[in-house]
């Protein structure tokens, strides 16, 4: 399939009631036809992947068609180049997390892009540095515990942002640091608490949330099996 074929394609699956759901959701549905994620994923699979297709894709502006790129492109042709021009086009949270989680967190330039839009003003490109902590929290099985520890600082700095979409990265980035290990889930409730001291409101809703969940026993239980199951 061509990009024509693909976005003739997705417009004869126009589905406006989930548009509506998507709306409501805080999803940007001005270019969007209203398909599941789950149908662009069998889609994926039936395409293969394609860098080139990919990027004719994102292109077209289409919301889907942008997921599916993320989902057919390539990580070791993604350049840092398309990842600095991606972001920026980046206009739901959707589109946010999933390019970060189907793409780029599998690209070489993961960890510096994270370091550098967690800097920015522009919403959905903080969100993507706080997004790509979360994801690397979780798949990256090769860094060690300081890395992480380093990024909790940094989601303690930014705890004072009061926009939802990046207040609600930056709780995911410290609950998913602190669900990695124990030694990380200690110094992860450590953060929030000192987090909850700075009087903020987005400050008090990351941290409470985030304790609510690190400290529960079913969190540190699963830890501790896994961290048994290592061992043995």
């Amino acid at each position: 399939m061509n990009t024509n074929e693909i976005i003739t394609h997705l417009e004869s699956l126009r589905n406006d009631y989930n548009r509506e759901g998507m709306a409501r959701f805080g999803i940007n549905v001005d270019k969007a036809f209203g398909i599941t994620v789950t149908y662009l994923r069998t889609l994926a699979k039936k395409i293969g992947k394609d860098h080139t297709l990919a990027i004719e894709l994102w292109k077209t502006g289409y919301h889907e068609a942008r997921i599916l790129a993320t989902m057919i492109d390539e990580p070791a042709k993604v350049t840092s180049a398309q990842m600095d021009k991606w972001v920026k086009d980046f206009d739901s949270w959707d589109i946010c997390d999933g390019c970060i989680n189907n793409l780029f967190r599998k690209t070489p330039y993961a960890i510096d892009k994270a370091l550098k839009w967690i800097q920015s003003d522009k919403t959905f490109i903080k969100r993507a540095g706080f997004a790509m902590i979360a994801v690397l929290a979780v798949h990256d099985k090769q860094s060690e515990d300081e890395i992480f520890t380093e990024y909790l600082e940094l989601i303690k700095e930014k705890s004072d942002d009061e926009r939802n979409f990046v207040k609600k990265a930056v709780n995911w980035a410290l609950r998913q640091i602190g669900k990695r290990n124990l030694y990380l889930n200690k110094e992860a409730v450590k953060t929030a608490k000192e987090i909850l001291k700075t009087g903020t409101k987005s400050g008090k809703w990351i941290a409470c949330d985030a304790l609510r969940e690190l400290q529960g026993e079913a969190i540190k239980s699963r830890i501790s099996e896994k961290k048994y199951r290592k061992i043995l």
